[in-house]
């Protein structure tokens, strides 16, 4: 058995993966039944069990793994979340390729508490826009 500690790269997850793992029942899976029930061939899985999935064996050095601690580890492997947003007055420049501060935004209402904001790039002139909510509504 390969050290636990070694780890050559990140386990990519594909996003099915992701999706599925939260709906593995709480009990013991044979490799084939979780491989079979997340969609992926039996040699992945067990390439995920070498890099430190969690697994049990039993009395006849079986491998098991357990759907919840399976689910539990998928979710420690995913990237966090970005909770960033944009202020009022910036967008993102298709040109520039980066978050700006707009020039001159302009609110325009489209329906209910939602408006465009229009304004342009203050590094390459070009006019940004985006989606937004009238202020004092969140």
């Amino acid at each position: 058995m390969e050290n636990p500690t070694k780890s050559p790269h990140r386990i990519h997850l594909p996003h099915h993966i992701i999706v599925r793992a939260p709906g593995l029942l709480p009990m013991f899976y044979r490799v084939s039944e979780l491989a079979e029930e997340i969609g992926i061939p039996d040699s992945t899985l067990r390439g995920w069990l070498e890099q430190g999935a969690p697994i049990r064996h039993d009395s006849g050095d079986h491998v098991w793994v357990h759907g919840r601690d399976f689910a539990s580890w998928v979710e420690g492997l995913r990237k966090p979340k970005r909770e960033s947003r944009l202020a009022e007055d910036e967008a993102f420049c298709m040109s520039c390729r980066r978050v700006v501060r707009m020039i001159n935004p302009v609110q325009k209402a489209i329906k209910g508490k939602l408006v465009h904001i229009i304004g342009s790039c203050p590094e390459c002139g070009h006019t940004i826009q985006r989606g937004g909510r009238r202020a004092g509504s969140g």
